[in-house]
């Protein structure tokens, strides 16, 4: 794609909305509510479907597998450590007694904002996130009338009002979507979609959630996964190697979120409704990756079958499994900061780092908000 297309494109698809109808914001939230998937998954499906995460999963922060699709943390988690709030205890998770009391994560790896499927990775759909932080809410509330003894694991009644909630999904309901439908009719689905996501974002705000943050879907082109299914005809790949109609399905969802958002600030004006533009600092850094100290920008650093992908869709990253009569393992690189790519589907730590700290500059939000953070310098990464 060409620089100024990009750019065009970029314009088109991020309506940052934070600031214009709201009387100030602070960023001082004192809980944080998530929705979504595998991006911002902190162990929801591990435990609710007893799925399970091998090594090298989590080695670089964790050193141990965390729940999380990625080798260290997610964009979520460092905009938890940004605004000062420890990382999101997943709300399916009942082991450890976790706290719940700065905010809870019903996101789940798999999951679609339409309904889920019989064959669906995942069966917590956004409509069932959602149900859950219902019934989350309703039974907190009841917990805090009965004993001040929880007031240390639970949010405040006011951090229901006062919190972020932050939504992240939409990719698989697309990606899904290629296997068994034509272009045409994945691009005539995007309506439907997030007519279900608006449906959820109301009874959201109809229980008192007022700052919404809405990340927009990456390229979905540029992921080994897609390329491996979608791109063995080199005339289905862009100038970057990715897969032409995934990213053409991610960008016309893109703009339709951006036409929706702003329908709810003008719905909603008491309201901050926030759409980040993760897409274009995306596919920023698979483009420039050198420039940001990134040496494959594709090609999965925990996977099997070597260059130029790395990924072999029957052997998932930490498993062994037989291929062709023979027991091969999908290993993790030597070094995955060079690789922007984990598994094939999910990005690196470093890679969510780098996208997390173009979130953070506030150029990436509509309008720009760099003037009103408060850790602009003392970022933590």
């Amino acid at each position: 794609m060409a620089p100024e297309i990009s750019v065009l494109l970029a314009s088109l698809t991020f309506c940052f909305v934070f600031f214009p109808l709201a009387d100030s914001m602070d960023f001082n939230f004192p809980s944080v509510f998530n929705f979504g998937d595998s991006n911002s998954d902190t162990g929801g499906l591990v435990a609710g479907v007893g799925d399970r995460l091998n090594p090298p999963n989590g080695q670089t922060y964790f050193q141990k597998p965390s729940g999380r699709f990625c080798d260290g943390r997610l964009i979520v988690d460092f905009l938890m450590e940004a605004i000062g709030l420890p990382f999101l205890n997943p709300y399916l998770d009942s082991l450890g007694l976790p706290s719940f009391r700065k905010g809870c994560n019903f996101a789940t790896a798999g999951s679609t904002i339409l309904p889920a499927t019989a064959w669906a990775v995942s069966p917590f759909s956004f409509g069932i996130q959602v149900a859950q932080f219902l019934r989350f809410k309703a039974r907190v509330l009841d917990l805090l009338a009965r004993s001040k003894k929880l007031e240390k694991y639970l949010p405040a009644e006011d951090y229901f009002g006062k919190g972020l909630y932050t939504f992240d999904i939409g990719q698989n309901d697309l990606a899904g979507a290629f296997y068994s439908k034509t272009l045409d009719q994945v691009l005539a689905s995007i309506p439907t979609i997030l007519a279900e996501f608006e449906s959820g974002i109301k009874k959201i705000y109809d229980e008192g959630g007022r700052n919404l943050w809405i990340h927009n879907t990456g390229p979905l082109g540029c992921l080994a996964q897609n390329i491996a299914k979608f791109g063995t005809d080199p005339s289905a790949l862009d100038e970057l190697g990715c897969v032409s109609s995934h990213n053409q399905a991610s960008r016309l969802f893109n703009l339709q979120l951006h036409a929706l958002c702003a329908k709810l600030q003008a719905q909603f004006p008491d309201a901050n409704v926030t759409y980040v533009d993760v897409f274009t600092i995306k596919s920023n850094l698979i483009a420039n990756f050198s420039r940001y100290g990134f040496e494959q920008p594709i090609m999965a650093c925990c996977g099997y079958g070597g260059p130029p992908l790395n990924y072999d869709s029957r052997v998932a990253c930490g498993l062994t499994k037989v291929v062709n009569g023979s027991s091969v393992t999908a290993k993790g690189c030597s070094d995955s900061t060079e690789y922007v790519n984990w598994d094939g589907i999910h990005y690196t730590e470093a890679a969510n780092q780098y996208v997390s700290s173009q979130i953070l500059t506030g150029k990436f939000s509509d309008p720009p908000f760099s003037n009103q953070m408060p850790f602009l310098l003392p970022l933590k990464f």
